[in-house]
């Protein structure tokens, strides 16, 4: 794994923490740490799209993060647990590891073009 897919990763991890924090802030502090997860997660998003194909940058994020964030609130809000959810979440994996597995990141490409 390359450091522009852990890039992706980490984003997808304080987009988790921002999404909870819309909904769960009451404090100005609270508010500054969303605000924060806002902008780190957007940063390395970015940076990693400069690198990866920006379609596939984005389900994969997006795709980490709502997985993230339906299996935080259920662990951590007391959302019930529901199987339908956690199928949708493991097909929803599925795609994105899938995603991550067939995508060559640009530096691949160009040493393949090279040769």
């Amino acid at each position: 794994m390359n450091k522009q897919w852990i890039q992706v990763i980490v984003a997808a991890c304080f987009e988790v923490l921002w999404v909870i924090g819309l909904k769960h802030a009451d404090s100005l502090w609270e508010w500054l740490g969303t605000a924060i997860a806002i902008s780190i997660s957007f940063y390395l998003m970015i940076k990693a799209g400069e690198e990866l194909p920006v379609g596939t940058v984005y389900a994969v994020f997006v795709g980490l993060g709502t997985a993230g964030t339906v299996l935080s609130e259920m662990l951590l809000f007391g959302e019930p647990l529901k199987i339908t959810k956690l199928l949708f979440i493991i097909a929803l994996l599925i795609g994105v590891i899938g995603l991550k597995l067939i995508t060559k990141d640009t530096s691949e490409v160009k040493g393949a073009e090279s040769k």
